[in-house]
């Protein structure tokens, strides 16, 4: 059975969300044990997140962020394997109690969500700068050890703070019951909150203007992939990177006005991909459904805190660099809609190919 709220026996005036272990009917003598039903739930949630990293995580392990994606996974793996052998071998022969497995975890969950999106964001603000001009395995083994700090000071304040004690519940319809004190995350749901509430506040004054600019938005994603098609079976040489840049924005035509502002456009390019999850998490939330942070704290969340930070990188850094960032590539596609708020057009961008008669002067030829 899934978590449930009920009033926290400390205080009448505190909501505590207490997951129900065991219980017992005392009409008709049944006897409940939700082991099961919590197993089952993690292995749902690890299928999701497993998904979710192999759809959202294309360069992995190249950001700080993208390595936390991959330690949810792996922290979901064990809780998993601790729920699978507290299930085979029961409370008595194992060496946790299920309480201990559900409280310990959502209190090390609960505290995960603040280091990783501040860690998040400073990585990506520090990218284009010298502090992080460094070789890929060197990145590698900074955010994994950045990514194993978190955890365990995440798990050395769920051991210090959290309760696992078994709370005995007695229903005024004879139902008796085992609980568990376990916790949600807050940030979490302030940060789902204002999310959508901002994006939905962004689009109302635009609203009549959207379809047209999404259909220019897939017009140039459309032109986009052909040309990197037509342009993978050619030999690609270094050149000066501002070449290159002025060599792109030259080969784009303006189109018919008006034009959305970048802040908006980018804002679009979000919602159009999180906004259904934006919307579901809500309407939980709406409808008073209680679930703990071991939960909540999932890589459709992370991604989605992924997306609005990189967003916001790439928005502040687009106005002095333009789309030409080294921020890891992401779900969101920041270049089209930086392209679709300039109201340009690309019909031809450049490709450069290796003229081999020209060896060394390393000469580029546009098609």
């Amino acid at each position: 059975m899934l978590p449930e709220l009920a009033a926290s026996p400390e205080s009448s005036h505190t909501v505590k969300m207490l997951g129900i272990i065991e219980q017992w009917d005392a009409a008709s003598g049944n006897h409940t044990d939700n082991t099961d039903k919590y197993l089952l739930l993690m292995l749902f949630k690890l299928g999701l997140d497993a998904v979710a990293l192999h759809l959202c995580c294309r360069k992995r392990f190249t950001s700080f962020l993208s390595m936390c994606s991959l330690s949810i996974v792996l922290a979901d793996l064990v809780m998993v394997l601790l729920l699978a052998g507290v299930w085979f071998l029961g409370p008595e022969r194992y060496l946790v109690s299920l309480c201990f497995i559900l409280a310990k975890a959502s209190k090390t969950y609960e505290a995960l969500p603040l280091p990783m999106t501040c860690l998040g964001f400073l990585d990506y603000c520090l990218e284009d700068s010298n502090l992080c001009k460094q070789s890929m395995p060197c990145k590698y083994i900074r955010n994994a050890v950045l990514t194993l700090l978190v955890w365990m000071l995440a798990v050395f304040y769920s051991f210090v703070s959290a309760t696992s004690d078994l709370m005995e519940l007695d229903y005024v319809t004879g139902v008796r019951a085992l609980v568990c004190d376990v916790e949600e995350s807050a940030l979490i749901t302030y940060f789902i909150l204002g999310l959508f509430a901002v994006v939905i506040c962004t689009m109302l004054p635009y609203w009549s203007m959207i379809p047209q600019w999404l259909k220019e938005a897939d017009r140039l994603s459309e032109a986009r992939e052909e040309q990197e098609n037509q342009s993978s079976d050619l030999l690609f040489t270094s050149t000066n990177c501002t070449e290159t840049k002025s060599g792109i924005e030259n080969n784009l035509e303006e189109t018919v006005q008006p034009y959305p502002p970048l802040w908006f456009s980018l804002t679009l390019g979000f919602s159009i991909f999180w906004m259904p999850y934006l919307t579901v998490s809500v309407g939980c939330l709406i409808l008073g459904y209680g679930v703990p942070a071991y939960i909540t704290v999932n890589l459709l969340w992370l991604e989605c805190a992924n997306s609005f930070l990189m967003g916001v990188v790439f928005w502040v850094n687009s106005k002095s660099q333009g789309p030409y960032s080294q921020l890891p590539e992401n779900v969101c596609l920041w270049h089209v809609y930086w392209h679709l708020s300039r109201g340009t057009r690309q019909q031809q961008l450049p490709v450069a190919v290796f003229n081999p008669s020209k060896a060394k002067r390393n000469t580029l030829l546009y098609v």
